[in-house]
């Protein structure tokens, strides 16, 4: 393993086997996942839900055995050091893992001390993150009465409070609002200018491109494309102009419309919108109205982007991330 890589895993999988009425059907949930994060970095793993990325996150934790291949967590055997592994990282699920019935500054102490700290040192601690995350105004209340934001800011706590050399965050700001959103990415990177290394699995786009250093996109159990947000971005080379029509027929004819007359590096079509990448899109916008127009094609909204991770998930799997956040 590279002296400046945090995670290394090559051919990471997980099965699972259910039953059925014929027997037993095996699932694929991560079908040989190779990674590489590099110490002190945000390393961004993005994906729609269902991808691959939680799971892939509990065998990196080690609460989930891998059905195959290998990984090294700072230098450490996934398979045979666990335990070392255990006590260098910390690890927020989707849920977090509060006690509801204990106040926060219970939970706190009690988490420091389950990772062998003495009561004072757990004391120290736990009143370091309280006045870190600013939780003075609610850590004596229990845990069942905080609001999202507030929870998820206990989480975090709770998963740096034996000051690990790796966070492991999974969905770290799903159903939070904008403002405790935004709070919490500036708390993510005070932690990366400290030196934390930080996995952060998302679904969240803008997470991902405002937070990440590196990043790798997942689908069907299995890396698609890998690199920072910016050199994914680039590698797309066109404006993104989208047309949405009222149905499918008319978003199809405005397609093969645009496909025969316009040239561009792509067509796509998902649902009542058409995706059409081109350079110079701005410029170029007048002529694709007029060919639409003289048509009888009228577009129900226009959008004109810069290439955007989006983008990039459209380009290599055929769908928009967007769409499938909503389905």
């Amino acid at each position: 393993m590279a002296e400046d890589l945090i995670i290394e895993t090559k051919g990471l999988r997980k099965t699972f086997i259910s039953k059925t009425r014929n027997g037993k059907k095996e699932l694929e949930a991560v079908g040989g996942v190779d990674l590489a994060v590099k110490k002190g970095e945000i390393f961004g793993f993005l994906g729609p839900n269902g991808a691959g990325k939680s799971t892939t996150q509990r065998m990196l934790s080690t609460l989930l055995p891998p059905t195959g291949g290998e990984a090294k967590i700072l230098g450490y055997d996934l398979a045979k050091q666990q335990e070392q592994i255990r006590q260098n990282i910390g690890y927020v699920g989707q849920t977090g893992g509060t006690d509801p019935a204990a106040t926060g500054f219970e939970n706190l102490i009690l988490q420091a001390q389950l990772y062998g700290l003495d009561i004072h040192t757990a004391g120290k601690y736990a009143r370091e993150f309280v006045e870190r995350f600013q939780m003075g105004s609610f850590i004596e209340r229990q845990a069942s009465t905080y609001s999202g934001g507030q929870k998820r800011r206990l989480d975090v706590a709770l998963g740096m409070i034996h000051h690990p050399k790796l966070l492991l965050l999974d969905e770290p700001t799903s159903g939070l609002d904008p403002q405790s959103r935004a709070y919490l990415w500036d708390e993510l990177k005070k932690l990366k200018a400290e030196g934390i290394t930080i996995f952060l699995s998302t679904h969240n786009m803008d997470e991902a491109d405002k937070l990440c250093d590196t990043m790798a996109i997942i689908d069907n159990g299995k890396i698609i494309v890998k690199g920072t947000p910016t050199e994914l971005k680039s590698a797309i080379g066109a404006d993104t102009v989208v047309f949405g029509f009222h149905d499918g027929k008319t978003a199809s004819s405005a397609e093969n419309l645009l496909a025969e007359k316009i040239r561009a590096e792509r067509i796509q079509t998902t649902n009542n919108l058409v995706h059409l990448s081109i350079k110079d899109g701005e410029r170029r916008m007048p002529e694709l109205l007029r060919l639409l127009d003289s048509n009888n094609l009228e577009a129900q909204n226009i959008t004109l982007s810069r290439p955007s991770l989006d983008d990039v998930f459209l380009k290599y799997t055929g769908r928009s991330l967007r769409e499938d956040d909503n389905q």
